[in-house]
């Protein structure tokens, strides 16, 4: 009698839904692909969002360490596509860590599945661009150069003071992620001082050595 008891309470104990587990640990839905079976927790203090658990098709994986702001404009996002062109599906998420009047901390974690869940490495936007760019900026115009093709931007229309221009264009303020046509995409700003940005970096990663590195890299000034 004894042992059926303790079997049927690890029975009900097996089918509580992770929702249910969540809720009793303060924990709460931020993101989720209902279709995939792919949600994301996690518990929320001073505006952030911290300690993520992954439901992942029925497993469950801990992420302490990761944040992201509890604004719902910027809630964090998920992806299911295969954007390695490998025949099966890669898991993406995006986080923003912060965000302001031209500001905008994003980061991009990608996962692929063997055997359960695997990080895949991504290459730093900020390292391609400073590999593959060559940017010049005065007071009347900023020069972006990537392979063969030099953008020049006249940037006396925006009436900045010569104090407020920065020495050269700073890149990485808006970070933003995005998947698109199975492709793993970054849009980085290029700023010339605190309130004036001239247009993005757009980089599009391709599988190769076991990370995803740049496939193209190429300047869009804003319009």
């Amino acid at each position: 009698m004894k042992n059926s008891i303790v079997l049927l309470l690890t029975i009900i104990c097996l089918l509580v839904p992770t929702s249910a587990v969540a809720k009793s640990n303060q924990y709460e839905i931020v993101s989720k692909l209902s279709e995939q079976n792919i949600t994301l927790y996690a518990k929320k203090s001073n505006g952030f969002y911290h300690d993520f658990k992954m439901n992942f098709k029925g497993e469950v994986y801990s992420r302490p360490f990761w944040m992201n702001v509890t604004n719902p404009t910027y809630a964090p996002e998920l992806f299911y596509e295969d954007i390695n062109q490998d025949g099966k599906k890669e898991l993406i998420i995006t986080l923003t860590k912060g965000y302001g009047s031209g500001v905008r901390d994003e980061e991009v974690y990608v996962y692929r599945y063997t055997n359960g869940l695997t990080d895949v490495l991504v290459d730093n936007p900020l390292a391609i661009i400073y590999k593959n760019a060559n940017t010049k900026l005065t007071t009347k115009k900023a020069e972006v150069s990537v392979g063969d093709k030099k953008y020049i931007v006249d940037i006396t229309p925006l009436e900045i003071k010569p104090a407020n221009i920065f020495e050269d264009i700073a890149f990485g303020s808006i970070t933003d992620y995005e998947v698109k046509d199975n492709h793993l995409i970054v849009r980085v700003s290029g700023q010339i001082s605190p309130a004036s940005s001239i247009g993005e970096i757009v980089i599009v990663y391709e599988y190769c050595d076991k990370m995803y590195q740049a496939k193209s890299i190429k300047f869009q000034p804003y319009k």
